[in-house]
């Protein structure tokens, strides 16, 4: 399989990043009741050896979802430290009075119940642009340096290059921050976006 893009077919990987980080932000807002944004900003191949000097420094929350059918690969959500405290007052408000009585078992639940949640939506906006169903292994909870935690995903697969989705989610209400970083298996991502139909003028 060949990792050339057809030019006339980049557009679908736009498309992608967009639709998928929508399908988020949806999720976001049912969960919160706020008006939830998320922008992608920046789409790109990177070489996985330079990820790291990408990125904010400082530790992150959050989880990583392994996707069970193609493109396969890896979604990865991170929260700062500050915004999984929230999420975890989100989640549990109608469970516990005081969140300060919450054990780190239920606060990891919380997050873990959270990004699962983010990354359902944005691999459900992933199915419907390529019109296949895609499912996830059960979420796996992170809790390292930004750097750190997303090296070690993209070197999960067999590629010297990552596909590099760099997202942005926002509750402006909540002050919750959020970051979505997709690595799919660049061989079958490719052959899937050249495939699609390219809509005619």
């Amino acid at each position: 399989m060949t990792l050339m893009v057809d030019i006339r077919k980049l557009s679908f990987i736009n498309e992608m990043a967009k639709v998928g980080t929508n399908g988020v932000a949806d999720n976001m807002s049912k969960l919160t009741g706020e008006n939830a944004q998320m922008e992608v900003t920046k789409t790109n191949f990177i070489d996985v050896d330079d990820i790291e000097s990408q990125l904010d420094s400082g530790k992150r929350v959050g989880v990583r979802v392994r996707l069970l059918d193609p493109p396969h690969g890896h979604i990865l959500i991170l929260f700062p430290e500050a915004s999984a405290k929230k999420i975890t007052a989100i989640m549990l408000r109608d469970v516990v009075d005081d969140i300060s009585d919450v054990s780190g078992k239920m606060a990891r639940s919380a997050v873990e119940e959270m990004g699962n949640m983010m990354a359902s939506g944005f691999i459900d906006g992933w199915a419907d642009v390529l019109g296949r169903a895609i499912d996830i292994a059960a979420p796996q909870l992170v809790y390292a340096q930004t750097g750190e935690v997303v090296t070690r995903t993209a070197n999960l697969g067999n590629d010297d290059l990552a596909l590099f989705f760099d997202s942005d989610l926002t509750v402006p209400s909540y002050q919750i921050e959020a970051e979505i970083y997709a690595f799919p298996e660049l061989a079958e991502f490719v052959e899937m976006v050249n495939n699609m139909e390219t809509p005619t003028t």
